[in-house]
């Protein structure tokens, strides 16, 4: 059974029990009218008594005992959007984003009832989001969510864990440990491999080149914790012609400058061509590429270690979506190597379709990607166990990893084989379809993305645009060799067959309107 259909069965299974819901809210003994989800006024006898002071405290706002109330009235709002995901436009329309200007208002100087906001956040908000988990959105690399994953961040928001040490979050630090053994395992790499949960693979890119930079300065005699970087040896970056612009961000807030990076060419297929490596050192960063941001194609990063390490080179894989590759049997040949790299980093939030935000930093050296994060002060609290803060950039943080060990524990390695093989079997559909209606298509499907343009770039745009504005789907443009093209990433685990054939309508109307 694949991932949508099992949705869908657990959604029919869930209406069939609605009754325990409604079982539900009468604990709580709600007047009938809010039981129904019908706005709840000021005056009414649950307010009587907030509303009675104009200057109410804090505590009176937040009455714990009306958080049952509130969350029952989320979780109405959450079943609405989810069942109207099949018929909603992928996009706003004009008319919700026009409506968002009813929002903008001077701070108010007196608490407000909680219930109203909810209910205006769902009038206006609602109408306004960009329908990314319906199957139909393929922009940027931004992927779905799963349904265990939904519920399990919603567990993590009610627990609220700062994660910086053990005491403060002992269940994180022993879902990162477990985490950390899991994602290494999945990949193949040694398990001496260190793993740091961070927001996104550009904080994650900014840890492994951290990490790296350290460390090559360690071994030539600086300390750059101490010591800064004036002064410092020189460190090389070697990157792809091709490098994402978060390798980029990354390099520049380390203070290494983007303007300074050796640029390496690349093939038709947008990867790094090993015969075109300059000479390497002790001082180089190397930042090699597992999946082209446009074409998905992965860097010959075995080959590229081999050279790097002979000279004492770090390197370091941004592997967004693309290292997940490494699950796949059919893959194998093309990411051999991979684990030769010193560090890697990825997102669980895109390809593995764990809720946002979720990357992950992975460090061959553990002691390097320690020794890069390290602080300390009076108040702080170590223990024998994991202290999170030890692994990442930032000290406080939300307990992400508790979305990411339910998503992996309910997939298994099998599920997670299946699912990344699901999203590039749907990709190579979606250019198949296309290709027959006479679109071209630029790329080798290798993965999950797919490039295609009209005859020309003026209805190459024409064509985007008009999809854009259509709601049936959503994608966005990218050049690729001199040309205009339209990008799509197939990154969702809710895409079905029937989905992408109705995306391809959609794009076959587009073109028509687009040509006259």
């Amino acid at each position: 059974m694949g991932f949508a259909a099992r949705y869908i069965e657990l959604r029919d299974f869930a209406a069939k029990n609605a009754q325990t819901v409604e079982n539900d809210r009468e604990k709580f003994s709600a007047p009938p009218s809010r039981a129904r989800g019908i706005v709840s006024r000021p005056g009414q006898p649950i307010f009587d008594d907030m509303m009675a002071n104009e200057q109410m405290s804090v505590s009176r706002v937040a009455d714990r005992e009306k958080l049952p109330l509130l969350l029952d009235k989320a979780r109405q709002f959450a079943g609405h959007y989810i069942d109207s995901l099949e018929g909603r436009p992928v996009f706003p329309s004009e008319k919700s984003l026009r409506a968002m200007h009813a929002l903008v208002e001077p701070l108010p100087e007196n608490p407000s009832d909680p219930f109203l906001v909810l209910d205006q956040l769902q009038e206006i908000g609602a109408p306004a989001v960009v329908t990314q988990t319906a199957g139909r959105y393929f922009g940027f690399v931004n992927g779905g969510i799963l349904p265990v994953g939904l519920a399990a961040r919603w567990m993590a928001d009610v627990w609220d864990q700062n994660t910086a040490h053990y005491v403060m979050s002992p269940i994180n630090s022993r879902l990162e440990e477990i985490c950390e053994r899991w994602i290494v395992s999945l990949l193949g790499f040694s398990e001496e491999t260190a793993a740091g949960f961070v927001s996104g693979t550009t904080i994650a890119n900014f840890s492994g080149l951290c990490a790296g930079r350290n460390e090559l300065l360690r071994r030539r005699g600086w300390d750059v914790a101490r010591k800064g970087l004036y002064g410092a040896p020189e460190i090389r970056v070697v990157a792809s012609a091709d490098a994402h612009a978060a390798v980029h961000k990354s390099i520049s807030m380390l203070g290494l400058g983007s303007d300074n990076v050796e640029l390496v060419p690349v093939d038709d297929q947008g990867r790094m061509r090993a015969d075109q490596m300059p000479k390497l050192d002790e001082a180089a960063l190397v930042v090699t590429q597992a999946g082209n941001v446009n074409s998905g194609a992965i860097d010959p990063i075995g080959p590229l270690c081999e050279h790097a390490h002979t000279s004492g080179s770090w390197v370091h894989v941004d592997g967004a979506f693309g290292l997940w590759a490494r699950v796949l049997p059919s893959m194998r040949k093309t990411c051999e190597g991979i684990e030769m790299a010193d560090s890697w980093s990825l997102d669980a939030h895109k390809t593995l379709n764990v809720p946002y935000d979720s990357g992950i930093i992975l460090c061959r050296h553990r002691d390097a990607l320690m020794s890069a994060f390290k602080a300390s002060a009076s108040y702080f609290q170590w223990s024998e166990h994991r202290d999170s803060m030890n692994f990442r950039p930032s000290m406080s943080a939300r307990a992400r990893v508790i979305e990411l060990w339910a998503v992996l524990k309910t997939l298994g390695r099998q599920g997670v084989r299946r699912l990344v093989e699901q999203l590039c079997e749907n990709a190579r559909s979606f250019a198949r379809l296309l290709s027959e209606q006479g679109f071209q298509i630029h790329n080798d499907v290798v993965f999950n993305q797919v490039l295609t343009s009209c005859d020309d770039d003026a209805l190459t745009r024409a064509t985007l645009q008009n999809i854009q504005r259509s709601g049936e789907c959503w994608c966005g443009g990218s050049t690729w060799h001199g040309r205009a093209v339209i990008r799509i990433s197939v990154c969702d685990w809710a895409t079905t067959p029937k989905q992408i054939e109705r995306s391809v309508r959609a794009f076959v109307k587009a073109r028509a309107i687009a040509a006259h």
